[in-house]
Parts: structure tokens; sequence; C-alpha cells
């Protein structure tokens, strides 16, 4: 994630302090990891030095005050290219889990490397459950339907793919150790 590029986006909507820049991150990226206050500062220092933003005033409101921000038209526009620019397919396998399963295949004997796998296919089990009801709950918002789709999906086929995996372990177990 692109984090100046969500907080370019963010200030498209309209002017905001670093505090509600934050706060609209973690609201309208709900799965996301929330950003640190640190974060969104140092950010918007770069996001000032490099003209994608400008200091629109401050503000004080029962506490220190604020400096708000405003996008600025070279901001909208890198804004602009960034949402043109097509995200590629990742080209490699970049995943904690598919790490896991190939260690556990190499190091463990097949009987382990299953109970791994079942283990981690109860645990994506457990997390699917939980985001479905986040999804049927009725305080969920359409920024908390989208983002437990998304979740929802790729959980989806890490299952399948652990399915396939429990399917094949004899097999690999046997080539990797012959």
């Amino acid at each position: 994630m692109s984090t100046s590029h969500v907080l370019l986006g963010l200030l498209a909507t309209g002017t905001m302090h670093g505090y509600e820049l934050k706060r609209a991150h973690d609201e309208r990226l709900p799965q996301a990891r929330p950003l640190a206050f640190g974060q969104v500062y140092a950010t918007l220092g770069r996001l000032l030095r490099d003209g994608l933003v400008a200091s629109a005033g401050q503000e004080r409101s029962a506490g220190p005050d604020r400096t708000a921000y405003v996008l600025t038209e070279q901001g909208r526009a890198a804004l602009d290219q960034w949402l043109g620019t097509v995200e590629p397919p990742m080209p490699y396998v970049n995943s904690p889990l598919f790490t896991k399963v190939v260690v556990a295949l190499l190091v463990t004997n097949v009987d382990k490397a299953r109970d791994y796998l079942i283990a981690q296919r109860h645990a994506h089990t457990d997390r699917l459950r939980e985001l479905t009801a986040l999804k049927a709950a009725p305080s969920a918002t359409v920024d908390d339907v989208v983002a437990a789709d998304y979740a929802i999906a790729h959980l989806d086929a890490d299952l399948r793919w652990l399915q396939t995996t429990l399917g094949r372990v004899a097999d690999w177990h046997r080539e990797v150790h012959s």
C-alpha cells in the first residue's frame, strides 16, 4: 500500500489535518493495518516538501494547533496517475502461509505436515466466519462490507489451496525426501 497515495486520495475529498487523515484511513480501510500518527505526519511532511499538498492554515479546537492540508494540482495529477496505473499481478508467491507449508513439508513427517495444514485451515475458517458475521452486522458500513469481501475472497483461495495441498502432502513429502 502506498500511504502517500492513500493520503492524497483522502485529501481529494476535502481539507483535513493529520488526526482526521488517520481516522479517515482507519475508517475507510477497516481491514488494513491502522496508520500510526507518526507515519501520517512523516508522510505529510514528504508530500508538503514535494508540492503535492499545501498547508491550508492552522486550527485550534481544545488542544494543540492542527495544520490542515489541502491537495494541490500537482498532488491531484500524481493521484490520477497512480489510480490510472494498473497493478500487475504479483510475479512471485510471497506469502508466509506458503513459505511455512513448504518448510513444514521439508522438516517434518507427513502427519505433522498434515496437522499443520489442518490447524491452518481451521484458523482460516474461523476468520472467514468472523468476516461473514461482520458483513451481516447491522452496524456494517459499505467500507466494512467491501473490505470483508476482499478478505473473504483471499481466504477462500487460501482454503482451496490448503485443501489441495492436503491431498498432495504424501506425494510432496515422498518427492522431497527421496
